[in-house]
Order: structure tokens, then sequence, then C-alpha cells
């Protein structure tokens, strides 16, 4: 499951139990990634505001199957399975029918269609991001722009490939596995997880 102890949910004191309940995807799956974090409570509050501000804002934007399309891309270059294999069952569940297409296309490099051409400006700034980030310029946010994002877009394309930076290196370096986990869930949004979605 992971190099380091995780406690489970079952073993969860108080105050955590209350976090894997906020963060549980459908049936009550606690996933791994976040069970990681289990021995340090505030570092999964932050590791959950930072991923649905990320991903699942409501005053974000790009299109959520997109977010999650450069998450997938950024994970593959990292080579986390983990992740890769989450959000591509993610990705694929929010496309439906072409989805097959736009996973395909994420193997390129860089990515061409089905992706348009603004799309495959913002996965070659991930791309960049994610390999070379000291070489990042100017002239990469201005291609962007030239593809008619604007720059809070920039912005949230910037974060989606940041978060997933994050979230693979805690993953392949504290060694989380997908065994026994349903994939591509992100946790429940009902009302009383609100917080975590715009707080």
């Amino acid at each position: 499951m992971s190099f380091i102890s995780v406690i489970p949910p079952e073993q969860a004191d108080e105050r955590l139990a209350h976090i894997y309940r906020q963060v549980a995807g459908p049936g009550g799956q606690v996933d791994q990634v976040l069970q990681v974090h289990g021995l340090r409570p505030h570092g999964l509050e932050g590791h959950m505001a930072l991923y649905k501000s990320a991903l699942h804002h409501r005053d974000n934007e790009v299109p959520e199957w997109f977010l999650e399309a450069i998450g997938v891309l950024v994970s593959r270059l990292n080579g986390c399975d983990y992740c890769d294999r989450h959000h591509t069952v993610g990705m694929l569940r929010l496309l439906g029918g072409a989805a097959s297409d736009y996973d395909r296309a994420l193997n390129d490099d860089p990515p061409g269609a089905p992706f348009t051409r603004a799309e495959q400006s913002a996965l070659q700034y991930a791309a960049k991001l994610t390999r070379e980030p000291a070489a990042i310029e100017m002239e990469d946010v201005v291609s962007l722009r030239d593809n008619n994002w604007s720059d809070g877009q920039i912005l949230e394309i910037n974060q989606a490939a940041s978060y997933f930076a994050y979230a693979n290196r805690t993953v392949s370096g504290l060694g989380v596995t997908t065994a026994g986990e349903a994939l591509g869930f992100s946790p429940s949004s009902d009302s009383d997880k609100e917080s975590w979605k715009h707080g």
C-alpha cells in the first residue's frame, strides 16, 4: 500500500475520521493517496484543499475534463502510474464517447488531435513545466494568450500541472499503489463537503 505506516479509516481517531469522511468518494472509499497523509492530518487537509481548488472549484473556467487531461499528461511524464490510472479513468468518464482518442493522443509528443490547437498549446506548456520548469519564459505564456487562453485560465492550467507534480511526488516518494481501489472517482461533493470545493 505504501512505504510508510498509514492509518486506515477504521483505526482513525475522531479528528482524522472526520476528515476521512469529508474526503471519501462514492461508497466511502478513502483513496490511498489521501490515507498516506493520515499521520499528519493537517497535511491531508492541505492536500485536499489544493486538489479541489486546482481541479474541481466552481469558479474554474477551464473544463474539468481538460484539467484531468493535463493531470494525465503530467503523471505520464513523471512516470506516476497511480495518478495516471486514476485520472485517466476520471477523464474518460467525463469525456464519454470519443474519450479513447484523447487518451491515445496524450501518448504523443506533443499531443495532437483530437485536442484543439488551444488545448495543444496548454498541454505543451504543461509538458515543458513538468520537464524543464526553469526553462519557462514569458514567450510560453504569450503562446497561450495567442491561443485565446485568458490569464485566469493560464493560472488554472499552471495550477493543474503544478498540483500533479506535487501529487506524483507524494505518491511515488511514499510508494502508494492502487491495490484494492476503485479508480477515477473524486471525493463526494454533497452539501456537507462544500468547504473542500469552495473554501
